[in-house]
């Protein structure tokens, strides 16, 4: 029925070893040192990555800093334009009102030189209009 050859399993153990062994180093070596190799470089890639990340992290705050003083100073800068509108018009509306102040005087002035020679003329008139009521009165 069965018959076990000694000499056949002998060569078939020793095929197998040997095919082990030959395998073991051209393909099961090189196939590990590939994958050790590729851990490896993903490692190294994600610590690069990392590294970036945490410097963009940096530039990010470098820029927000930028930013914020940026506005910080355009708002000083509005805030010191506003300021220098607001002298300029101040002085402005003191000129004006002195200029107003002195034009007032003299419109004082001249109305009160005009009241005084209105009112000599009408005191120098005043014998005619006693006459001419007088007149009147007398036709009545």
């Amino acid at each position: 029925m069965l018959d076990i050859h000694l000499p056949l399993m002998l060569f078939v153990l020793a095929l197998f070893l040997f095919l082990l062994v030959v395998l073991n180093t051209m393909l099961f070596q090189p196939l590990i040192k590939f994958m050790d190799d590729r851990d490896n470089s993903i490692a190294k890639d994600l610590e690069a990555a990392k590294g970036l990340s945490g410097n963009s992290d940096e530039l990010n705050a470098k820029a927000e800093k930028n930013i914020s003083d940026a506005k910080n100073d355009a708002a000083a800068i509005r805030q010191k334009a506003i300021d220098d509108a607001k002298t300029l018009a101040a002085s402005n509306v003191e000129t004006k009102q002195s200029e107003l102040d002195k034009e007032y005087g003299s419109f004082i002035e001249k109305l009160s030189s005009e009241k005084e020679s209105l009112r000599a003329e009408l005191l120098s008139q005043m014998p005619l209009f006693k006459e001419s009521l007088n007149a009147k009165l007398s036709k009545l």
